[in-house]
């Protein structure tokens, strides 16, 4: 089983999965993100993703400080001065959430802040379901899934396509 929650895996994964590696550490993103416990989630740790497919960085945010979380984001300068950053504030499964997306290098990264441990939040838990399921299932269930996700259909959903899923995000957490 690899281990999620540190990102040197990457370093010896497929060539999206390097180029993830070199620019988390080039901007040295998780190491100023530290206080947040951060976790790379989604398809490019599982080797599905797809053209355009984000770095999604999951991290355990209190928001009842989120200024200071945004300023700490600003003044460790983990997105450069030069890159355009949206900032949205959302609720996910009843809890407040924070959603900050930007391009570093090429790649579309978002990172997601609730005030829940990253290894319990659903982005993980869906993605070490899914990387259970693609370890059983083999290589060309992981094709299928790709193939399904080139054609627009979001990871969860291609899952629950291809496994007879009636809720595919409830589904995959049992």
């Amino acid at each position: 089983m690899i281990d999620f929650t540190a990102i040197h895996y990457l370093k010896e994964g497929n060539e999206t999965q390097q180029k993830a590696y070199e620019v988390l550490t080039k901007y040295r993103i998780f190491e100023k993100l530290k206080a947040y416990s951060p976790v790379l989630a989604g398809t490019v740790p599982l080797g599905i993703d797809v053209e355009g497919s984000d770095l999604d960085i999951i991290c355990q945010v209190d928001l009842t400080c989120e200024e200071d979380f945004l300023d700490e984001l600003m003044f460790k300068k983990i997105v450069p001065p030069d890159v355009e950053i949206t900032v949205e504030k959302i609720v996910v499964n009843g809890e407040q959430s924070i959603v900050l997306n930007f391009m570093l290098d090429g790649f579309p990264v978002e990172i997601f802040g609730q005030n829940i441990p990253p290894v319990r939040q659903n982005a993980y838990r869906h993605m070490l379901a899914e990387y259970r399921i693609l370890k059983e299932k083999g290589d060309g269930f992981k094709q299928e899934i790709i193939q399904l996700k080139r054609k627009g259909v979001k990871t969860e959903p291609a899952f629950g396509l291809l496994l007879g899923l009636e809720d595919p995000y409830e589904d995959l957490l049992k």
